[in-house]
């Protein structure tokens, strides 16, 4: 009997856990749909009221955000949705343009001669160098048009701005850690203008956490009268990716977009505004080409474009929002299907991933590897997998690994021309895929048949992509 209570008290203990475990399970679902449901109304709503809140708008919205990615349009919350959905953003609504663009009715300010205020300071770094990162970010925009800005310390100025927790009697309060950064209304009176930012984050100088500098140089954007851009290169793209202050250069997109407002600047401008590729332009190069995962990667400077099986169109974003340490841009890459690593190059340095983090230990230097120092560059790399080998390629000549003992063959380096015959002598990047080896030299590529060591295609390089 004593037996029986025991087992019957286990029993509704059990019971009682695995039901506060479903109950735990239904509420944080719940509150991930509601979330979903904010998220998709503050970026993307433009109705009120109940039809707000029904699920046709709500699939309506889904389909703008799918749209304004550049997603398979679908109205379903699939998982290339959710995981935009996730990443840090600016608080102001994105537009469907598909280039930089304006707030309704190109709103602007009227002088040229603009003041602002930094109301406080966060505690994350110090004063002196808030007043550096905002007054870069506000350089950024001088430089290109025939605005001033002057910086004061008392009395109402045009920019006013402050780091806020929560509520902060704007009526768009902020979230906490990891959503919504900052936000900055258009030109005008009161609020107009103002740019605020959530005190929940970690403000920095460099790469950890949510650099000052490259968020106060977007908000100023909305600040004199720019909206979203779809243009993913752009600053004024909504989601956040670091970029040194030093390296930063304000891109094309942006350029061009605050330029239509204000004109541009009577001083010659020495700076590379970098403009985001056309995606299935045949003229197309590519810096370097791996797999991940599954997917087929194409880096060419700052951008990459993922070809995933499941969607039909390849997506381009930036190498950095993806992998934040690596060099903004890389010289060759590959996939170690042995160890399920992802190698990247960058002049004498290489970095190993496994899926989106990169590994401890890392940068290595390619000597580890057993390159001599005269080689200071990777043009290339690719690794075939079924007879255990990764091959480099620097200038006109190869390089053999082998990955069953890690180290390098006997004899490096041989003539690209003495070994891969009908290909360039000169590899831009390469990769293998279906049991082909690809050979990319500026915008050809060449299909490989190892086992037969012949070419037994020549396509353009973008075939993968666009499939020409």
């Amino acid at each position: 009997m004593v037996h029986s209570v025991k087992f019957l008290g286990v029993m509704i203990t059990n019971k009682l856990s695995w039901s506060m475990h479903v109950d735990k399970m239904i509420k944080k679902t719940q509150r991930l749909y509601i979330l979903r449901r904010q998220y998709l109304m503050q970026f993307y709503d433009t109705s009120d009221g109940l039809k707000a809140s029904s699920n046709d708008n709500l699939r309506a919205n889904i389909m703008k955000m799918q749209n304004f990615f550049g997603l398979l349009v679908t109205g379903e919350l699939n998982s290339e949705t959710l995981e935009i959905m996730k990443k840090p953003r600016c608080g102001v609504q994105d537009s469907q343009s598909l280039q930089y663009n304006h707030f309704p009715g190109r709103i602007k300010w009227l002088h040229n001669n603009l003041t602002y205020r930094i109301i406080n300071y966060t505690p994350d770094i110090t004063s002196s160098e808030v007043v550096t990162a905002i007054k870069a970010a506000f350089k950024m925009w001088s430089d290109v048009t025939s605005l001033k800005f002057t910086r004061i310390s008392n009395g109402i100025a045009d920019i006013m701005i402050s780091f806020a927790f929560g509520v902060h009697n704007d009526g768009y309060p902020f979230d906490g850690p990891n959503g919504i950064l900052a936000h900055g209304f258009p030109p005008g009176p009161n609020l107009g203008g103002d740019i605020h930012f959530d005190e929940a984050e970690t403000w920095t100088m460099d790469s950890r956490e949510y650099n000052l500098f490259l968020v106060a140089a977007h908000e100023i954007g909305h600040a004199l009268g720019m909206a979203h851009s779809r243009d993913v290169g752009a600053l004024m793209f909504p989601t956040y990716t670091y970029s040194s202050m030093q390296e930063f250069r304000l891109p094309y997109d942006d350029v061009a977009g605050i330029q239509a407002l204000y004109g541009s600047s009577s001083n010659y401008d020495p700076k590379r505004h970098p403009k985001t590729p056309e995606t299935c332009d045949p003229s197309l190069s590519f810096d370097a080409v791996s797999t991940l995962r599954g997917e087929l990667m194409f880096y060419k400077d700052r951008f990459v474009w993922r070809v995933v099986p499941q969607m039909p169109n390849a997506v381009l974003t930036l190498t950095k929002s993806l992998w934040p340490e690596l060099p903004t841009k890389i010289d060759a890459s590959y996939e170690n299907v042995f160890k399920g690593t992802t190698l990247f190059f960058k002049g004498t340095q290489y970095w190993a991933v496994s899926g989106y983090n990169i590994l401890n230990g890392y940068p290595k230097t390619i000597a580890s590897l057993g390159f001599p120092s005269a080689v200071k560059k990777i043009d290339a790399a690719v690794q075939i997998p079924h007879i255990r080998k990764t091959f480099f390629f620097v200038e006109n000549k190869y390089w053999s690994y082998d990955d069953s003992t890690d180290r390098m063959d006997w004899g490096n380096p041989k003539l690209i021309k003495d070994k891969w015959y009908g290909i360039s002598d000169q590899v831009d990047a390469a990769f293998e895929h279906n049991g082909v080896i690809n050979f990319i030299n500026g915008y050809t590529m060449f299909r490989y048949d190892y086992n037969r060591n012949e070419v037994i295609g020549i396509v353009y390089a973008i075939s993968e992509i666009c499939k020409y």
